[in-house]
């Protein structure tokens, strides 16, 4: 059947583009285009029925691996319904769960939704505006469902502290979770997916008056590069943000409670250590 038989299922900014980059790239795995088709978590794309959702994955061979990748599906709050549509249509996927320094991962996705637009101000006003911020980095409260729905034998959870200090051992085991009798290589040419080198926002109209060759000639023509530059300067964030002591002392007992959660849930997983640069004491 023209269905998935894996599923990468987040976390946001915690590596899930470089893993499904890594994934498409071995023989007889296929990935689906768009990366995140997000068809069991957002309503719209799910109106368009299960026969899209099979559509994605037409171009599979006969003995291919299929899987997706929709950092959508371990957004709670944000998508409720996504694990009951999942069970509907897939008895018993496999699923990998990525994660990351909870603190790190939300700042990257600050940065994230800073770049796109869908914040804005400074990110201590952020945090207290947007609680996804510190939702979505609550591991076990996402992936807890998952566990009481498929079984904890059917997940994986890995981190992109594992996949940057180890990848080939990580993709190893990635592929015996798989099932893949043949080792997965690891193609370290391909250059790490997603790394935010210009934190550059985009602003509206942006195809037509930055990525149009046409407005850009006309812009370089008449406006003077010390205008330009201190426009662009205005849309570009140069550094990192930083957390003030309070917010970070109150991230990280939020995080630290998750962390014992997610332990329980997982307690071979001996990772966490590496992956919490806080203390969890």
């Amino acid at each position: 059947m023209s269905l998935p038989d894996f599923l990468i299922i987040g976390s946001m900014k915690c590596g899930t583009s470089t893993l499904q980059t890594q994934l498409a790239a071995q023989t007889n795995i296929y990935m689906t285009t768009p990366k995140e088709p997000n068809f069991f978590s957002d309503d719209a794309i799910y109106a368009n029925g299960l026969d899209w959702y099979k559509g994605l994955f037409a171009g599979a061979k006969p003995y291919d691996l299929k899987g997706e990748a929709s950092t959508h599906y371990t957004k709670l709050p944000t998508y409720p319904d996504c694990i009951d549509r999942m069970s509907k249509v897939l008895d018993s996927p496999k699923l990998i769960y990525m994660i990351r320094d909870p603190i790190a991962r939300a700042v990257s996705h600050y940065i994230h939704e800073w770049t796109m637009g869908e914040m804005s101000g400074d990110i201590e006003a952020a945090f207290k505006k947007h609680p996804e911020l510190i939702a979505y980095g609550q591991y076990a409260m996402q992936i807890e469902p998952y566990i009481k729905k498929f079984g904890r034998d059917r997940i994986l959870l890995t981190s992109l502290e594992n996949l940057k200090s180890d990848p080939h051992g990580t993709l190893t085991e990635i592929g015996r979770f798989l099932e893949i009798e043949r080792p997965l290589i690891w193609q370290s040419e391909m250059a790490r997916v997603n790394a935010s080198a210009k934190r550059m926002r985009r602003i509206p109209l942006q195809a037509l008056l930055l990525s149009n060759p046409i407005a850009t000639k006309i812009r370089r023509t008449l406006v003077p590069r010390s205008i330009r530059d201190w426009i662009k300067s205005g849309h570009h964030m140069s550094e990192r943000p930083q957390l003030s002591s309070e917010l970070s002392q109150r991230l990280e007992a939020v995080f630290a409670e998750d962390r014992v959660k997610l332990q329980k849930l997982f307690p071979s997983y001996d990772g966490l250590e590496r992956g919490y640069r806080f203390s969890c004491k």
